[in-house]
């Protein structure tokens, strides 16, 4: 017959029977914690989770920057402006918390647009504030997204990608930066602006009003997509920051009409000038077919400017992260070793500036010219090859070995 317990105690505070009503058991059941005392370790886990997640965001506007120098070469403009951004609205945060019991001035969000043109860094330059701060990073598509009732992403989609990325935790996700690309996509095309629906256009920049400024939005666990008896969570997206990005083709001779006949706003360094010469005024994004509502839901626009042949040579380079280093550690998993020399660099830079497409043509000319390398390489005898200019061409040189060269091709 089993012994009968007639007394348990709090093996951390002592306290027993009958002043303790609830208790939990050890695995091995001699061992006991009441309910006051659960309630005093979630209440000193919670308080450290949030001092250690605030001492990642409080870091002044020069540290966020000099961490962005690390990972993104040029835009240092864009760059002084989103640290400034960010550390403003991690600060706003902090601040609207102590003023909940207080009469203080409630302060208001100030989400982000981007404009510069394609392979600039402006998806990357949102991803990489997300890491230096320690937050969740959602991002989407613009022109994936359709007003509710159409075929398509609804808008609150990225916020379940958001909440995904949060590990399931609403709290955390509250906190979090969302990055919505291809922003000028939507914009009212002008054959649209007649006609009384615009699904992919206006519609869109209607259902995205809310969430940008601040709502509690009926987001969906399990899918993208709202069905009947479907599990919900609520998400508060007062905090969240949103970044919005876009190419804005044409934006800049709309600029520089409105510029000849008003000098509104400050000219730029002429050390930083590119294709925006003045500042962009919010005419300019309501003229290119953005709805004024939503152009107020991004008071803070910074433009990139396209990257140079020499920017292009130092993203090969020389970021934490760079392109080149990225190739090397995937072939160091083989035990060979990848280099390349100045000439090379070169040609990549000037071969990726001609394609027009940025940074990102640099991954493709490296991918297409080291393809035989990888695909023959691995578990051969040479461990060591070399990507050069062979006749004004790229070309791989490759050494066995006894270091006997090999030749440009394999």
């Amino acid at each position: 017959m089993q012994k009968e317990i007639t007394s348990i105690v709090c093996s951390f505070c002592g306290r027993g029977q009958p002043e303790i009503k609830k208790f939990i058991a050890s695995p091995m059941g001699n061992a006991f914690i009441c309910e006051d005392c659960i309630d005093i370790c979630e209440t000193i886990l919670n308080s450290e989770d949030k001092k250690l997640s605030y001492k990642k965001r409080d870091i002044t506007p020069k540290e966020i920057k000099k961490h962005l120098d690390e990972y993104i070469v040029g835009q240092d403009e864009a760059k002084k402006v989103l640290s400034v951004a960010v550390y403003n609205h991690y600060k706003k945060i902090e601040y609207n918390k102590k003023s909940k019991d207080n009469n203080f001035l409630r302060l208001d969000k100030s989400n982000i647009l981007l404009v510069g043109p394609t392979g600039s860094g402006k998806t990357l330059l949102a991803k990489t504030l997300a890491t230096i701060l320690d937050v969740p990073f959602a991002m989407c598509d613009a022109t994936t997204l359709t007003e509710a009732g159409y075929v398509g992403e609804d808008v609150e989609s990225v916020l379940a990608k958001l909440i995904k990325n949060s590990d399931g935790d609403v709290k955390k996700a509250e906190n979090g930066i969302i990055y919505i690309d291809e922003i000028d996509k939507i914009a009212k095309k002008q054959e649209s602006r007649q006609l009384p629906k615009d699904p992919s256009g206006e519609g869109v920049q209607q259902a995205l009003l809310k969430i940008i400024e601040g709502t509690i939005a009926t987001v969906p666990v399990q899918s993208n997509r709202k069905t009947p008896y479907q599990e919900t969570v609520s998400l508060d997206t007062t905090n969240i920051l949103f970044i919005c990005g876009g190419a804005f083709v044409g934006l800049d001779k709309i600029v520089k009409d409105r510029s000849k006949n008003h000098s509104l706003g400050f000219e730029k360094n002429i050390e930083n000038k590119n294709q925006f010469d003045d500042v962009i005024m919010p005419q300019d994004l309501i003229k290119f077919g953005l709805i004024p509502e939503f152009v107020g839901r991004l008071p803070i626009v910074s433009s990139l400017s396209k990257l140079t042949s020499e920017n292009l040579k130092d993203i090969l380079t020389k970021p934490k992260n760079s392109i080149i280093k990225q190739f090397q550690e995937i072939m160091k998993i083989d035990g060979i070793s990848f280099k390349t020399s100045s000439t090379a660099i070169d040609e990549i830079a000037n071969q990726a500036y001609n394609l027009g497409d940025g940074a990102r043509g640099l991954r493709t000319i490296l991918e297409n010219n080291l393809l035989d390398a990888m695909y023959c390489l691995p578990k051969s005898d040479i461990k060591n090859f070399t990507l050069d200019v062979d006749k004004k061409k790229l070309a791989l040189r490759y050494e066995t070995k006894k270091d006997d060269s090999v030749g440009a091709t394999i």
